[in-house]
């Protein structure tokens, strides 16, 4: 019995690496726009991932017949806007113009083409809600000019 829980586990273990190693590039990045930190200076984001990714690990084997990247973009879209107090900050990124509920909208409906129904279901609001917030956030962008680049902490005299 403890040779075939081994081999099960081993299974598992694989199954879940290969999985990470096509998905988390887009799921960083995606945490990342949520985050609003710039793409080289990203540890809340990398932490967002991480927790993500540590769920769908946990909830591995009770998967079976759903999309594991679905569950994980889910689980970080939950814990993001649990925690989006904590992303209101100014850090940079290319979103930081947004709110968190914004950035939230506009990465699950732009970058993940999520649809509004399921954005909608996803978050708790009505579709006519997010599809307004979502108005709202292109049309921040496509007025405000970005922020000038700021320069690092260690090249600052």
């Amino acid at each position: 019995m403890s040779e075939r829980r081994t081999a099960l586990e081993r299974r598992r273990a694989r199954e879940f690496q290969a999985f990470v190693a096509g998905a988390a590039g887009r799921l960083l990045h995606a945490a990342t726009l949520l985050t609003a930190e710039p793409a080289l200076r990203n540890p809340h984001a990398q932490q967002l991932l991480t927790s993500a990714l540590a769920h769908t690990y946990a909830e591995w084997d009770r998967l079976r017949g759903e999309d594991p990247y679905d569950r994980t973009r889910q689980e970080l879209a939950t814990r993001f806007a649990r925690t989006a107090w904590r992303h209101h900050r100014v850090r940079g990124g290319v979103l930081d113009r947004l709110t968190p509920q914004e950035r939230l909208i506009l990465v699950l409906r732009l970058y993940e083409g999520v649809a509004e129904e399921q954005t909608a279901a996803l978050i708790g609001l009505p579709v006519e809600r997010v599809r307004s917030i979502c108005a709202r956030a292109v049309a921040t962008m496509r007025s405000t000019p970005p922020a000038p680049p700021r320069a690092p902490a260690e090249a600052v005299s």
